[in-house]
C-alpha cells in the first residue's frame, strides 16, 4: 500500500520509471533490486501461526540508490512471520542513480528518513487492526537500511515533514532496532573515531542489536563499533556481534561463514528484551 495519501513530501524528479533488475553471482541464488523509486509503499506480512504481537519494519539496503527487495527484504519477512512477528517491508524512495545528487543518507537527502518515520507511525496507527502491540514495534535494516534504522531511532521527536493525517500523530520512535552491516555511521569529515553527528544518540534511543563482519569490504566495521560506543556511553541497551569473516550483503542467504547464523542471535535477543517472550 502507498504510505502517503497524496504526493510524498520533498519529492524530486527521477529520470525514468521505476525499474527492477535481477542479478546473480556464480554459485549464488538470484537477487532482485529496484531503483528509481518515487512512490514509496509498504507490504504487510502477517504472522504464520502464533502471533507474538511484535512487529518489525524492514529497510532493505542498496546504498540509498537501489533496494535489494528480496535478499534484504521479503526473505527477512518470511523468517520473521514464521516466528510469529508481523513484518512490514518498506520500499522507500531511492533515485536508482549511483552518486546522484538526489541520493544519499540524511541530511543529504531527507526522503528515506521521511518514509521510515511515516511507516513506523502507520504501523502504530494500525496496531489494533493488524494484531500488533503498539509497544513492540521495531525496525531492522541492512547496509544503508542499517543506517536508516539508526536514523529513525534517533530522529523521532520531530518529523521531517508536516503531518498529513492521524497516523502522523502517533509516535514514530521504534521500540527496538536491528542494524546489520550498517554504513554512514562514521563522521565523514574526521579521521578520528567519531559518530556521524546526524545520528544524535541519546538515552531515549531504543535498544539496539548490531552485527557486522570484520572483513566487510563495503562498510568498515568501525561503523558498528562507533555506534556501539555511543549507545554504551549514554546507557542504551545494546548487543553487538562481530565476526572475522562474512563480507557484505549476505542477508539471510546461507554461507559457509559462522555469521550466517545471525537470525538465531536476533531471535534470542528479542526474547531477552521482552519483545517475543511470554
Amino acid at each position: 500500500m502507498p504510505i502517503w495519501p497524496d504526493k510524498a513530501p520533498d519529492a524530486v524528479p527521477i529520470t525514468g520509471p521505476e525499474v527492477t533488475t535481477t542479478v546473480q553471482n556464480p554459485g549464488d541464488p538470484p537477487a532482485t533490486f529496484v531503483g528509481r523509486v518515487s512512490r514509496p509503499t509498504m507490504t504487510v506480512y502477517s504472522p504464520k501461526g502464533k502471533n507474538t504481537g511484535a512487529a518489525v519494519a524492514v529497510f532493505p539496503g542498496g546504498g540509498y540508490w537501489v533496494l535489494y527487495m528480496d535478499l534484504e527484504g521479503s526473505d527477512v519477512c518470511d523468517w520473521l512471520t514464521s516466528k510469529g512477528i508481523t513484518c512490514v517491508l518498506l520500499k522507500y524512495r531511492v533515485p536508482g542513480e549511483h552518486l546522484s545528487p538526489r541520493s544519499g543518507a540524511y541530511p543529504k537527502s531527507p526522503v528515506a528518513l521521511e518514509d521510515a518515520q511515516r511507516t513506523v507511525g502507520l504501523v502504530r496507527f494500525h496496531a489494533a487492526e493488524w494484531g500488533i502491540d503498539p509497544h513492540k514495534i521495531g525496525v531492522l535494516g541492512f547496509s544503508a537500511g542499517g543506517h536508516l534504522v539508526a536514523a529513525v531511532s534517533t530522529h523521532f521527536k520531530q518529523r521531517l515533514y508536516r503531518a498529513v493525517d492521524a497516523a502522523d500523530k502517533e509516535s514514530c520512535r521504534p521500540d527496538f532496532g536491528v542494524a546489520l552491516y550498517p554504513g554512514h555511521m562514521l563522521e565523514n569529515t574526521s579521521q578520528e573515531f567519531e559518530l556521524n553527528p546526524y545520528v544524535p544518540v541519546t538515552r531515549q534511543t531504543p535498544p539496539m542489536f548490531l552485527l557486522q563482519a570484520e572483513d566487510d569490504p563495503i562498510d568498515t566495521v568501525k561503523n558498528s563499533l562507533v555506534y556501539y560506543a555511543a549507545l554504551k556511553k549514554v546507557g542504551v541497551p545494546v548487543e553487538m556481534h562481530l565476526y572475522a569473516h562474512g563480507g557484505h550483503g549476505f542477508g539471510l542467504r546461507r554461507t559457509k561463514s559462522p555469521i550466517t547464523e545471525w537470525p538465531q542471535l536476533v531471535e534470542r535477543w528479542l526474547e531477552t528484551i521482552g519483545i517475543t517472550s511470554e
